[in-house]
């Protein structure tokens, strides 16, 4: 039995929990789940708020799907114990000493940090292309007003009174990821798969004409050149993220128990 730990019982946490219960009971158990706050009995996995009880649990492998602080708050500490991590906020790796600190934590355990690739396709490809050499990536993300609420965009434009689509942000990768946690984790996936952080180049738009999330990839190098587009359906539980966010985590923990996988 694989014994996968959980950070975060949100949208992520909570399909995964079920695909568990439904399809992988006979190959997967999850020992505990660490939330934010204390919650009652119920059901299921163990719920922990406490971190220490947490970490006190065996696991194999955990996925992490909280947020960039939960980055930093346990995932170097379970990587260097010997535990690997399936990582979901890539964005936190925009912090140069983070992003060292967990690799040199994964090393020194003996452990494996996976960059998940969730709500964005074509990692693949890309990562592919970026072995024979890069010339240029370049992103963008569009998602309709509402979804930038709670964000830094909120202070910066009249996203209630928005009538056409308005750039909110153009820059690196790296200014994006860490400027929109919550939004755009997926352009540091893409920049860590290409060409890098800083010459990744990234376009936000808060769009009025769509209610789904676009996202497009372009790429040119020693391969030739590749556009990749979505276009996917809003997550009911976040209207900052992707329904295929979900479904695709699920899927990187079914191929942890799969005698064949695919895609690697």
């Amino acid at each position: 039995m694989l014994r996968l730990g959980l950070i975060g019982a949100g949208a992520i946490g909570a399909h995964v929990i079920d695909l568990v219960a439904r399809d992988l009971s006979d190959r997967v158990t999850i020992p505990a789940v660490l939330v934010r706050k204390p919650r009652p009995p119920a059901p299921g996995p163990k719920l922990l708020a406490d971190p220490e009880a947490f970490h006190a649990e065996a696991f194999d492998v955990v996925l992490e799907g909280a947020g960039h602080q939960a980055v930093r708050d346990h995932v170097p500490r379970l990587l260097e114990r010997g535990v690997s991590v399936i990582m979901t906020s890539i964005g936190a790796l925009t912090d140069d000493a983070l992003h060292a600190r967990c690799r040199e934590a994964a090393e020194a355990g003996g452990a494996t940090l996976t960059l998940a690739s969730a709500g964005i396709g074509a990692l693949d490809i890309l990562s592919g292309a970026a072995m024979g050499g890069l010339d240029s990536v370049e992103m963008i993300v569009r998602k309709d007003p509402s979804a930038w609420f709670g964000t830094a965009a909120e202070d910066m434009f009249d996203l209630a009174g928005m009538t056409e689509p308005t750039v909110i942000f153009e820059g690196t990768a790296r200014e994006g990821a860490a400027t929109y946690p919550q939004n755009v984790n997926i352009s540091a996936a893409v920049a860590l798969a290409g060409i890098g952080l800083d010459r990744t180049r990234l376009t936000i738009v808060a769009d009025t004409t769509i209610d789904t999330h676009v996202i497009e990839v372009r790429a040119k190098g020693a391969f030739g050149s590749f556009t990749f587009v979505e276009d996917v359906a809003v997550a009911e539980e976040n209207r900052k993220t992707g329904k295929i966010v979900a479904m695709a985590v699920t899927k990187t923990v079914r191929q942890l128990v799969s005698s064949v996988r695919i895609g690697g």
